[in-house]
């Protein structure tokens, strides 16, 4: 708003330069010097002014871009505050102690299936196989108890 208001004031100025200049030539042809000069330091007095109002909107303008980022800064570092309170929170969850556990647990569990691995693909000892060949004949040659088979005749369909 005080930029805008500042941009007014300068185009008044401005106007008002322009017909002091007209007049002060008018006066120079009617001879009247004094006046003239008068004017002439009043007009002068008037563009330092403009000077001095652009300079205000200048920095008015480089307060605004300043304002602008220093918004665009605190968002950023609101972020990064919000992700670090995010990181703290998982770190609480999982400590190094109880990622070290983990790991170990896995670790654990892959060796113990790679040694289901080696049994299963064939890497049993003579023994170990003499001893599933045995265990088979005995499963085989155990006795199967059936159920008995009724004796009563069957019913007949029923159309």
């Amino acid at each position: 708003q005080q930029r805008d208001k500042l941009r007014q004031y300068q185009k008044r100025i401005s106007l008002n330069l322009e017909r002091e200049r007209a007049l002060a030539r008018q006066l120079l042809k009617e001879g009247r010097k004094e006046k003239a000069l008068l004017l002439l330091k009043k007009k002068r007095y008037q563009e330092q002014l403009l000077d001095k109002t652009e300079n205000q909107i200048s920095n008015l303008e480089r307060m605004v871009q300043d304002i602008e980022f220093t918004q665009i800064e605190m968002k950023v570092i609101e972020g990064l505050k919000i992700g670090n309170e995010c990181l703290h929170k998982m770190h609480q969850v999982m400590s190094i102690e109880e990622v070290e556990r983990i790991i170990g647990e896995t670790q654990d569990a892959v060796e113990y299936q790679r040694q289901i691995d080696e049994i299963l693909a064939g890497s049993l000892t003579e023994e170990d196989e003499d001893a599933i060949l045995e265990e088979l004949n005995a499963i085989t040659q155990e006795q199967v108890e059936l159920p008995e088979v009724p004796s009563e005749p069957l019913p007949e369909k029923i159309p």
